[in-house]
């Protein structure tokens, strides 16, 4: 008889936009702090610190600084999120094959091929792991060890940051029966509260205790997947096949409405150039360049045009932003936020011989520019980037 384990394994980044500006900032640790722009943005990450006073992602920048007067506002650091999250799967890699990366700070690993003897062996590497993620990368990470993805993922977010929850096997719907029902996925806010007001089902435990037809009156035809979450059951493998991205974006919620075609059109170049050096980092190419505007009233529109070969230069991107803004800014009203987003993404590799030998020695330049700026922030800027910069009220 095989020895059961609780090989699955889910984790999840704590705090993790956060985490990374930390781990070039560690004097802030501590404090309340949180990513986000400062004048119209949202808060996309905060402290744990923050959260205990109120701030929450994507709680608008402005609440929060009147929520919690003295919190620190930390600006994106372009590519470093990305790679961030790279290098922590990759040291997970080193512990098992069989990583599925779910999104830029979460994903599972199966450690069944692994051939651990004894669920305490398995922890204690699993710990190990924990505690080189924040030795070598600075990265607060939370596990969560169970026989199966959905009992580890509920466990990972019990005791976060730094979480580190083991369910036993056998113990899965002992173990869920407690908790609130909204703990179970896909059960948000206001699905817990109808489900609590409306029907009395507070925990998990409570789904078991209600006949079939009681269910299937709440839930319908997907009562029989409530009650086998509830029980703890699920056969989902890890899956291994993953895209590092399907598309590449950003946008920028400007301080104050802008009207001026040209400075719009500055900003959605200085975005060009600081995505492709990310497309390039991950040894991607890509076709597709889609831009989207914001009104004030939160009223939007995009536009997108695609090239005829994918590439990972900017140079090529350039003659598509100007039409491609006229095309989705029909109404002339001033803007409050634009968007950049590349996708239709595709492998690197040789270019086309098309391209003949100056597309090749543009790419080396962009590769020396690209460690130029690694190692000093943005020693190098193109042109445009430099264009019409002045003070904003």
């Amino acid at each position: 008889m095989s020895l059961v384990l609780p090989s699955i394994v889910h984790l999840d980044a704590d705090a993790f936009f956060v985490s990374c500006e930390l781990a070039l900032r560690p004097d802030l640790r501590g404090t309340k702090c949180a990513v986000g722009g400062r004048e119209r943005g949202i808060i996309s990450s905060a402290s744990y610190e923050a959260r205990a006073c109120g701030v929450y992602t994507p709680m608008p920048t402005q609440r929060a600084l009147k929520i919690c007067p003295d919190l620190i506002l930390l600006p994106h650091t372009s590519g470093l999120y990305s790679r961030k999250s790279r290098e922590m799967f990759d040291r997970c890699e080193t512990l098992t094959p069989l990583v599925q990366r779910n999104s830029i700070d979460e994903g599972y690993l199966d450690l069944g091929p692994c051939g651990f003897g004894s669920a305490d062996e398995l922890a204690a590497r699993v710990r190990q792991l924990q505690q080189q993620l924040w030795d070598q990368l600075q990265l607060p990470v939370s596990f969560g060890l169970a026989t199966n993805k959905l009992v580890s993922q509920i466990a990972s977010k019990l005791r976060k940051p730094r979480g580190f929850v083991i369910v036993p096997p056998g113990t899965e719907a002992a173990f869920l029966a407690p908790l609130s029902i909204g703990k179970l996925p896909g059960v948000g806010a206001k699905t817990e509260a109808l489900l609590t007001e409306r029907h009395g089902l507070r925990l998990v435990g409570d789904l078991l205790t209600r006949s079939e037809r009681e269910l299937e009156t709440i839930f319908g035809r997907g009562w029989r997947g409530m009650v086998a979450m509830a029980r703890g059951e699920d056969d989902r493998s890890v899956d291994t096949e993953h895209d590092d991205a399907k598309s590449y974006s950003q946008q920028e919620t400007f301080g104050h409405d802008l009207s001026e075609f040209s400075e719009i059109e500055r900003i959605a170049k200085r975005m060009v150039d600081e995505l492709l050096p990310k497309i390039r980092a991950d040894g991607k190419r890509v076709r597709t360049l889609t831009l989207k505007i914001r009104y004030p009233d939160f009223s939007q529109a995009s536009h997108g045009r695609s090239l005829p070969e994918a590439t990972d230069l900017e140079a090529p991107f350039y003659p598509l932003i100007g039409p491609l803004l006229r095309a989705a800014w029909q109404e002339r009203r001033p803007l409050r936020l634009i968007s950049v987003r590349f996708s239709t993404v595709e492998e690197g590799g040789r270019q086309l011989e098309m391209f003949g030998e100056a597309e090749e020695k543009r790419r080396r330049l962009a590769a020396i520019v690209d460690q130029l700026n690694q190692k000093t922030g943005e020693a190098v800027r193109h042109g445009h980037q430099l264009a019409r910069k002045r003070e904003r009220p």
